[in-house]
């Protein structure tokens, strides 16, 4: 047996809190000195620390009573759920932590300001540069010349929602052209940057097979390094959240995914995501 001051050092909770505790009926003492201290078993323990899970998790007491009290309670579910619900809060933390390093840094996560002609042109000729002459030649001979191809090209910063994601996406024009201007269009990077994107989703369909979720959590975190390494980005929690919006609202694409990874994949990716990153 414990008393509330034992109680009190193993597990940070206040004597007040405690005491609290007993008076509202969440957590009784298991028994009572004879001089009336509150004394406390194993049993009360392990209900304590379910108790800091859902506070964590920022639940009423009025509502954790509820659930403690309730006879079908499974401990065992309900740990299952707290795990679950805090790796979401935690990883939602990291994602604004990350963002925070990112601003200690120098790193201009929040500006909007819009593309110039400009700065189109610069984008388009040295998207032009990088191309292969093969590359080159069927594209122009499917818009029917360079010119064409040219406006088919300066026409993509027209779509005002692709345009504000890719800004969230850098954080900022200048970003966004400073990684457009480190692209070679080197096409060994490219493949091997796509064969590793098929390594991950492979791996995202051995966790689905599997039901392992630390094997998706993984596989979200490198398919993130490999975004980050194939769009120079500082961080790919926007774009992977953006891509997991896409599997869910673009049928073309879900499908498309799922015909070269297996049933499934898209949906199961998209959810990966969202967990990964607490949403």
């Amino acid at each position: 047996m414990k008393t509330v001051k034992d109680i009190a050092k193993i597990t940070g909770v206040s004597i007040r809190t405690l005491r609290y505790y007993d008076e509202i009926g969440l957590l009784k003492p298991a028994s009572h000195t004879d001089a009336g201290y509150r004394l406390y078993d194993d049993q009360a323990l392990e209900k304590l620390q379910e108790i800091m899970f859902f506070r964590e998790l920022e639940i009423p007491l009025i509502v954790i009573k509820e659930i403690l009290d309730n006879p079908d309670y499974d401990r065992q579910k309900a740990l299952c759920a707290q795990k679950a619900l805090l790796e979401q809060k935690r990883n939602r933390l990291n994602g604004i932590i990350a963002l925070i390093a990112d601003v200690m840094k120098g790193v201009n996560t929040m500006s909007f300001t819009a593309f110039t002609n400009e700065d189109i042109q610069k984008i388009v000729n040295h998207t032009l540069s990088c191309m292969s002459k093969e590359s080159m030649e069927k594209h122009v001979q499917q818009y029917g010349s360079l010119e064409n191809y040219r406006e088919h090209l300066s026409s993509g910063f027209q779509n005002e929602k692709a345009v504000a994601d890719l800004l969230r996406w850098y954080g900022g024009k200048e970003k966004a052209m400073e990684a457009v201007m480190q692209a070679t269009g080197n096409t060994e990077e490219i493949r091997q940057e796509q064969d590793e994107n098929a390594r991950i989703y492979r791996q995202f369909m051995a966790a689905k097979e599997t039901g392992q979720t630390d094997l998706a959590d993984a596989a979200v975190e490198m398919l993130a390094e490999n975004y980050q390494k194939m769009f120079a980005l500082d961080h790919a929690r926007n774009i992977l959240l953006d891509l997991a919006k896409e599997y869910q609202q673009n049928s073309k694409l879900r499908e498309a995914t799922d015909l070269t990874f297996g049933t499934g994949c898209a949906a199961y990716v998209a959810d990966a995501i969202r967990h990964y990153y607490g949403v």
